[in-house]
């Protein structure tokens, strides 16, 4: 379909909508998009926000885990408040936390808030997440699920110029059964995986 000029296309099998590679934003106007974000730490509305992911997640966790804040973007609220609760973090952030270390190492979880609708290649993301991963690890995704057809050209979400990949929830069940995770969706816009041991 093409709607403002862009391309994209949608799977057949998994339901995602992705814009076609031609119409993708380079890296200077993404990384400038990114740095008009109002994401504090310290905000109590964020916080709020963020706490829809951190709290199923955090349920689900022993205590004491270690996870990445994967595209934790220029102010990495969730890593700090899943910190707060006791589990050791680190960040990673092809922008602004580019630390080739973080992606060395493997997780008892990984989470992506805001962060999977910006992936350029969603099978190469996912695959290296899985990499990330340890045996009875969790991945905690956050990301608006997409709207019908019929709405989208209108759709809010769409029109970011750096969201180029659009899932629904059967997406993320597809994503889970293609790594052989389990899926939860706990909420409205986010999904659990369960990495079995």
């Amino acid at each position: 379909m093409t709607v403002d000029e862009k391309h994209y296309w949608r799977c057949a099998v998994c339901e995602a909508v992705l814009l076609d590679d031609t119409d993708l934003p380079p890296p200077d106007r993404e990384k400038a998009h990114y740095l008009n974000h109002e994401n504090d730490p310290d905000d109590p509305h964020y916080r709020r926000f963020l706490s829809k992911l951190a709290e199923p997640l955090a349920a689900r966790l022993y205590p004491e885990s270690s996870g990445l804040d994967y595209g934790c973007g220029p102010g990495p609220a969730l890593a700090a408040m899943l910190r707060e609760r006791g589990h050791r973090m680190r960040t990673y952030d092809p922008f602004f936390a580019p630390d080739a270390d973080a992606l060395a190492e493997t997780y008892d979880f990984v989470t992506c808030s805001e962060v999977a609708e910006h992936f350029h290649n969603p099978a190469a993301e996912f695959e290296r997440i899985d990499g990330l991963l340890k045996p009875g690890g969790w991945v905690g995704v956050m990301t608006c699920f997409r709207t019908q057809d019929d709405r989208f050209a209108a759709w809010h979400y769409r029109r970011d110029p750096t969201h180029v990949v659009f899932y629904k929830e059967e997406t993320m069940r597809h994503i889970g059964c293609r790594f052989g995770w389990d899926c939860e969706i706990p909420a409205k816009d986010v999904a659990l995986f369960g990495k079995p041991l």
